[in-house]
């Protein structure tokens, strides 16, 4: 029986002898990762077993191990978002980057945050099994969506959600008029304030003009549609208020550093 840091129980059973192979080997993390980090015993049995394994992968933290290990040497990685630097900076040979749910880095896999493990486990089925399976799982799972890596870890929406609570009723009307007037005269008047006024708050409160708020989450909703959807490009482009196929071309260059056709090609359904 193992207690877990929050608290909650487990029943274990041993782990296999060496002579058994591992098919996939997937290392957590959690608050104790550090100190397994130097447990040199424990290092040296991942690394070992990692050799013989078909794969390896991380969640969250775990990539702390596997950096221990020497298993991401000049690998691209992921941890949590939070912990992205230190890993960096603990094991300068790693090339993380800090904004994928998951990375697969040839055998190596890792992912961010806890439930980013979950989007990991979807992509492993999908690799040995296929899409149609990994989708049922996610369907099953009642997963609002299964996420490719290259999602970042933390949508547009979310984050804005960080700032004052007094714009929230000023985040659900873009959301509900991405096609509309969203200008700043627009929001202004929708949130009751003049518009520098809003324009001097809303900067405090997150961080960010509100026509680049607006642009952010218009491409957070054009990422969905072109990715679960097959509508076009350009009345994907219409509906998420930019105008025309040019528009959005160059808001996706700036945010997500691809064309939509390209992101298409790559996340689509």
């Amino acid at each position: 029986m193992l207690t877990a840091s929050a608290g909650l129980r487990l029943v274990a059973e041993p782990l296999p002898g060496d002579a058994i192979p591992v098919d996939t080997l997937v290392i957590a993390g959690g608050p104790g990762v550090l100190a397994a980090c130097d447990d040199p015993a424990l290092v040296a049995w991942v690394r070992a077993r990692a050799e013989r394994a078909r794969r390896v992968a991380s969640v969250c933290t775990g990539a702390f191990l596997l950096g221990a290990a020497g298993l991401l040497d000049g690998r691209r990685a992921v941890t949590h978002w939070k912990h992205c630097g230190t890993l960096a900076a603990r094991y300068p040979r790693i090339r993380v980057e800090p904004d994928p749910i998951f990375v697969r880095d040839g055998p190596v896999w890792s992912s961010a945050g806890v439930t980013a493990g979950i989007d990991l486990a979807l992509a492993l089925v999908e690799a040995d099994l296929g899409r149609p399976l990994a989708l049922a799982v996610a369907r099953h799972l009642v997963m609002f969506l299964k996420r490719p890596g290259g999602q970042a870890q933390f949508s547009a929406a979310l984050a804005l959600q960080a700032g004052e609570e007094r714009f929230a009723r000023l985040h659900a009307y873009i959301a509900e008029n991405l096609s509309g007037d969203l200008s700043l005269p627009a929001l202004a008047a929708a949130a009751g304030m003049s518009e520098r006024s809003l324009s001097r708050h809303y900067l405090a409160a997150t961080g960010l003009t509100p026509a680049r708020a607006v642009e952010r989450l218009r491409v957070e909703a054009a990422r969905r549609a072109l990715a679960e959807t097959a509508q076009p490009v350009k009345r994907i482009a219409r509906i998420c208020g930019f105008g025309s196929e040019g528009t959005m071309r160059r808001s996706f260059l700036r945010h997500v550093a691809a064309t939509p056709q390209d992101y298409r090609a790559r996340f689509g359904e």
